[in-house]
């Protein structure tokens, strides 16, 4: 797998907003409950991109603040949640005042952050009881057609997710795995590789060959419905240190 700058990668998600919209997956209902909670509350959505919590969160009753660094990707948020109060913004610096939302919710873009300033300015934004909530949508790789598809697009990347780098003023955090799934058509599948930062940014006839081969795996594996992914939804909770 070649190795690109993190920064290059962080930042690549704006060329590929609208595949991202289109072809990544949601949270599961009980997992967005046990992020944010049963009950109404106000929700900080960081790092939302276009708006894939952020959906879930507001059918849930929730009133949610959206902050997101690309504003291709806040544009896209924007258009599909115009109700939204969605700002541009960075965990590093959150356009909030002190003390002003109950939980902090993070999906799939918590390993982008500078967890020395991110989580300083996370607990000051939250109230006192308040928490902070990661989440991330793994591909299922004990399925073998899903393990196939991770040695094509990184044969490198994890089939899972370690506990995150939470620390002060942040506890040790709670899990909680959540089975999901996704139905795709054959554009869907490769648009769902097409959205990965590390495939966003390959030259273009290196990206077109990958992407070939995943068009490929979807004709071996797919039904007259498509195809269903099966993830893992890894969640994680943390609080203030008292």
């Amino acid at each position: 797998m070649v190795t690109f700058d993190r920064r290059v990668l962080a930042t690549s998600f704006g060329g590929v907003a609208d595949v991202y919209e289109r072809t990544r997956p949601g949270y599961p209902v009980a997992a967005v409950a046990w992020l944010a909670g049963e009950h109404s509350t106000e929700v900080l959505d960081l790092a939302a991109g276009t708006g894939k919590l952020t959906r879930s969160l507001v059918a849930a009753g929730h009133d949610v603040v959206a902050v997101e660094p690309s504003e291709p990707m806040l544009a896209q948020l924007r258009a599909g949640l115009p109700g939204v109060d969605a700002r541009l913004g960075s965990a590093e610096a959150l356009p909030l005042p002190d003390a002003s939302v109950d939980v902090v919710t993070v999906a799939q873009a918590y390993h982008w952050f500078d967890p020395a300033t991110a989580l300083p300015e996370i607990a000051r934004v939250l109230r006192p009881g308040g928490w902070l909530a990661l989440a991330w949508n793994v591909a299922d790789a004990t399925t073998a057609w899903v393990e196939e598809l991770w040695q094509i697009v990184n044969p490198d990347e994890p089939r899972t997710v370690e506990r995150p780098d939470i620390g002060a003023p942040f506890g040790e955090p709670e899990t909680h795995t959540f089975p999901h799934s996704q139905r795709l058509d054959r554009a869907g599948l490769v648009g769902l590789v097409a959205s990965r930062s590390y495939v966003a940014v390959r030259e273009p006839a290196e990206r077109d060959e990958l992407l070939a081969k995943v068009a490929a795996l979807y004709d071996r594996h797919a039904g007259p419905d498509g195809i269903v992914v099966p993830y893992v939804t890894h969640c994680f909770r943390s609080r203030p240190l008292a």
